[in-house]
């Protein structure tokens, strides 16, 4: 099966920075979407970014201006950049992989605090 493997995260204080990666063992090449969400304790999973083979993007309200989503299609991985950090940022992120079937990494944790 597709596995997802997330790295990145950590602790960055507000107005900060972090880059999370997220590499996928495979992908459909005929169509994918692959990205992030994200879910605080007591908190709904939301969408923070997400991008497709044909280059179309969708970020979530809280985060747009302030992250960027970009892949590196021959090494099957997705990166998020975050600037501006906020404290209401901080949350378990977790890869997401959809073709025919959904796939979702382990998350990594992001905290911003000062």
């Amino acid at each position: 099966q597709v596995q997802l493997v997330e790295s990145g995260g950590g602790l960055a204080p507000p107005g900060g920075s972090l880059n999370l990666s997220c590499v996928a063992s495979e992908r459909n090449p005929n169509y994918w979407l692959m990205g992030w969400h994200r879910q605080a304790p007591g908190k709904q999973r939301e969408l923070v970014a997400d991008i497709t083979k044909l280059g179309t993007v969708m970020y979530g309200d809280p985060v747009k201006g302030r992250f960027s989503i970009s892949t590196d299609n021959a090494k099957n991985t997705v990166f998020l950049h975050m600037h501006d950090l906020k404290p209401e940022d901080t949350a378990v992120y977790y890869c997401y992989l959809q073709q025919s079937r959904e796939y979702w990494g382990q998350g990594t944790q992001v905290t911003v605090s000062s």
